[in-house]
């Protein structure tokens, strides 16, 4: 058989569905875990994946893959490149790698249930290269900073961040675990590689390989491609599975489910590729702002994915799109104002070109955030520098789990059973009231402080701070607010 064309063999070999005769079909692939949706499987045999490849190709392929990015991460590794690396850039990988690594085996058992759990043939091969592919990512991310580590101790993160209850951790792992882990065949597949990685990885593989390339980390830049020609891949997989549905006239539970998977990973999405694209990335290396690649690669490209696949934006798009102007520079105040409770160091990286920049690619930026940026500026050339860092926690979203921060931020409450619930958006609410018994007690981290889980005074110590590695600090030791040291107005150009 390998001697013929794929075409002649290949519908054949992946066709491996069979009447079972000893258990029942609902015993062989149970609904809660299958096919939610009650489909024949008839519909499900019609299901025809747009991207068909062999093992023999895909090991081939795979090989070469690894073999470009090891060689790469090799000759970087004798150049020294990362002992003198801007302090900022560091801060991302190690964000990056500390969210995304082990994350990377939970989408491999996301995968092993399409595998396992799918009813349509190609959708359990395609899923089967992608427990593959998945297990790669984990093993490369996981590689790949573990020699930086006796560079710098917060690198261990990437192995033992999701060992802790880091508040970043669990606002990644809420989402994650909710998409990927807790749902049928189908529906983890309609939210994983059609809402996920076909309507936002673009940007964090596309857009942060650019900027990574910029700074002369090829290695990076070079992993991040390899691993999104993978996600290219999955993307295609939910296609069908969504042509399949709509075609049996379940246009609305798959636009429901479109619409509660784009949102909860969009807001973990931010922490982890919006910040760095808009305040970490030294000026000069940034391609674009993360509001550009955000409406190149998902207000126009995703939009018209979903209309091909006969869906529509979702309800809250106009609320999505308003938040691409200001969901960055929330989360960046976040982040640098409780620096001491996350495993890397923001840079504030402020300085009178940066401002005048985001001023450029987000008008009206300087009387928003700017504002708050100029009592930090202030404070820090006065000597209060005890007064940029927030005390406690701030509040978070019962759903997202972020911080909910920003000009124009309020808090959404909601009593169910007896308990008050935080919402940052009508949205996070939305999801919640959609299936309110899987969402319901759940504790965010201030609920522990205030439900005697943890002490105020362990509070570090149990997210991982002290225990793992220090805590996050200014990447830049401040030196972009000590530009504006004797000058009139931190927003001058002058």
């Amino acid at each position: 058989m390998s001697l013929l064309d794929r075409r002649q063999w290949y519908d054949l070999a992946r066709d491996t569905n069979w009447t079972p005769v000893f258990v029942t079909e609902d015993e062989l692939f149970p609904p809660e875990m299958s096919d939610g949706f009650g489909l024949p499987m008839k519909e499900w045999e019609s299901y025809d994946e747009p991207y068909k490849v062999s093992y023999r190709e895909y090991v081939g392929i795979q090989r070469e893959k690894d073999s470009g990015a090891y060689s790469v991460k090799a000759a970087l590794q004798r150049s020294k490149y990362y002992e003198t690396a801007d302090p900022a850039y560091l801060s991302l990988l190690k964000m990056h790698y500390g969210m995304m690594a082990v994350n990377e085996y939970q989408t491999a058992f996301a995968m092993a249930r399409l595998a396992r759990f799918g009813k349509a043939p190609g959708m359990r091969n395609m899923a089967t290269f992608g427990v593959l592919d998945e297990c790669r990512h984990g093993q490369i991310q996981l590689n790949f900073p573990h020699q930086l580590i006796g560079l710098d101790r917060q690198f261990d993160w990437t192995h033992r961040a999701h060992q802790t209850d880091n508040w970043s951790i669990v606002a990644a792992n809420h989402a994650g675990e909710d998409v990927m882990l807790t749902r049928d065949a189908v529906t983890t597949s309609i939210m994983l590689n059609f809402a996920f990685e076909t309507g936002l990885t673009n940007v964090q593989m596309i857009g942060l390989a650019a900027d990574a390339a910029n700074m002369g980390d090829y290695t990076f830049a070079n992993l991040i491609t390899s691993i999104q020609s993978d996600e290219s891949r999955h993307a295609q997989i939910a296609t069908p599975l969504i042509e399949t549905l709509v075609r049996n006239g379940k246009k609305r539970d798959v636009q429901q489910i479109v619409d509660v998977a784009f949102w909860r990973i969009w807001r973990t999405f931010v922490l982890l590729t919006g910040v760095p694209m808009d305040y970490w990335f030294p000026l000069e290396k940034r391609d674009q702002s993360f509001k550009e690649y955000m409406h190149e690669f998902v207000n126009v490209q995703f939009t018209e994915q979903l209309q091909d696949a006969g869906l529509d934006r979702p309800w809250y798009w106009d609320h999505f799109v308003k938040e691409i102007d200001t969901a960055s520079h929330s989360a960046q105040m976040v982040f640098w104002s409780w620096r001491n409770t996350i495993f890397w160091n923001p840079t504030g990286g402020l300085g009178r070109k940066e401002r005048a920049w985001l001023e450029e690619k987000y008008p009206g930026w300087n009387d928003t955030y700017g504002r708050y940026w100029d009592l930090v500026i202030d404070n820090v050339n006065s000597g209060r520098e005890d007064l940029t860092s927030a005390v406690g926690m701030p509040a978070l979203c019962s759903m997202c789990q972020i911080a909910i921060a920003g000009p124009d931020a309020r808090v959404r409450q909601l009593e169910h059973q007896g308990r008050r619930y935080n919402f940052c958006s009508p949205v996070c609410e939305w999801i919640f009231e959609l299936e309110p018994d899987r969402y319901a007690g759940f504790d965010t981290v201030v609920d522990r402080l205030y439900n005697g889980t943890v002490a105020p005074q362990d509070l570090l110590a149990y997210m991982g701070i002290g225990v793992v590695s220090h805590g996050g600090r200014d990447a830049h030791d401040l030196a972009w607010a000590k530009e504006y040291a004797g000058a009139e107005g931190a927003g001058t150009d002058e």
